[in-house]
């Protein structure tokens, strides 16, 4: 796939207030979002916004923790640093040319060592009598252990950087343990640390609960996957052109033995309903636009009133321009596509996310702002394909 020229693409990218990166959990798929992001890279688009959940609230730390020169070599050291077998670090990948019945079981040991040995500088396996059921506190209450992820964030982001105003702003999700509510932390209002994008991932009951000002924190995913609406409804309103990276696709054909259930089902709890999502907000965006023409039909002498001025706090003229990727599944992998982290497998995803975004960006009038009359539109490369 040829590379968008970034002439072609730069014009309509600078027309927009915010180029927001949005960015799903899922794990060992994650390295398919920094494909997408040397593609966006290499056409000369550097969001001044990256949300994220989970996997991918790590790709938004090491994306907005590092100057722009240094993202791409960055975020692959990231990834190449926790794909490395942590036994033995130097043997060689698998070749790239198994054939599917081989890669189902290279496939299958990768994701098995994972789960008996950990990840480097991710996670590592609690001894097996530290899973009592009297443990010792939220933070220990997990299979795996995850502080070896603080050191490897440290070692790749450069989190000065994240909280100095006029950088790229960072938005993380997660969950708070004591009463369920959802919470964001975002670099305009906190100054973010390792522990932010570490609760963010913390999927219980593998990884623990991560401890911030006083309460416990699990992974974002358990009750959406993606900070989209987040980017969308948070003041200001502004024009945005923004690209959401999903990593699991709502629609798959239905499971015919439990392997597929099991695959079937993490896709559909993790897609987190994004079409709807983007339907709903499409809805809203022209409700709130109608509103705004309705208020201009009200005489001067009556716009003092209290209902109006509620009325002007939802009216909104911004238009917003949602790209969205979808990884699509290679035909051997299997349910655990998530935590499979070898580097034959990292590669890959990393190779489908560039291939899409070029693809994707081969389209720059996708790109262009929206109208008045329509203000929020979608472009999926799949879709539109279909």
């Amino acid at each position: 796939m040829e590379r968008a020229e970034p002439s072609a693409v730069s014009a309509s990218h600078r027309d927009y207030p915010v180029t927001a990166l949005v960015l799903q959990g899922g794990g060992a798929l994650g390295s398919y979002q920094a494909g997408v992001y040397e593609g966006l890279a290499e056409a000369g688009i550097h969001p001044n916004w990256v949300a994220g959940i989970s996997i991918g609230a790590l790709n938004a730390a090491v994306i907005a923790g590092n100057p722009a020169e240094r993202r791409i070599e960055q975020l692959r050291a990231f990834w190449e640093f926790i794909c490395r077998q942590p036994w033995a670090p130097s043997l060689p990948a698998a070749p790239a040319d198994l054939p599917d019945a081989w890669r189902i079981v290279v496939d299958s040991v990768e994701a098995t060592r994972a789960m008996l040995e950990g990840q480097n500088g991710f996670f590592v396996p609690r001894p097996w009598y530290a899973h009592a059921l009297t443990g010792k506190g939220p933070a220990t209450a997990s299979f795996y252990d995850t502080r070896p992820l603080r050191a490897t964030l440290e070692r790749f982001v450069d989190f000065d950087r994240i909280n100095s105003a006029g950088q790229v702003r960072v938005s993380v999700g997660a969950v708070n343990v004591r009463n369920g509510n959802f919470a964001y932390f975002d670099s305009a209002s906190h100054k973010l640390g390792p522990e932010h994008f570490m609760a963010s991932g913390a999927l219980p009951p593998g990884f623990p609960a991560v401890e911030i000002d006083g309460e416990f924190y699990w992974d974002g995913g358990l009750v959406s996957n993606t900070p989209l609406q987040y980017v969308l409804t948070t003041p200001p309103r502004l024009d945005a052109l923004i690209f959401q990276i999903d990593l699991w696709s709502a629609l798959g054909t239905p499971p015919n033995d439990l392997l597929q259930v099991a695959v079937r089902q993490k896709d559909i709890q993790y897609s987190s309903r994004t079409r709807m999502m983007t339907t709903t907000m499409y809805e809203e965006q022209n409700y709130r636009r109608l509103l705004h023409d309705l208020m201009q039909l009200v005489p001067e002498s009556e716009r003092n009133n209290a209902a109006y001025r509620r009325a002007e706090r939802l009216a909104c003229t911004c238009r917003r321009n949602l790209i969205h990727l979808i990884y699509r599944d290679k035909p051997y992998e299997s349910y655990h596509k998530d935590y499979q982290f070898g580097m034959l497998t990292m590669r890959e995803h990393w190779s489908s996310g560039l291939t899409d975004i070029r693809a994707t960006l081969g389209h720059p009038e996708w790109l262009e702002k929206p109208s008045a009359e329509q203000p929020f539109v979608t472009h999926d490369l799949h879709r539109e394909r279909r």
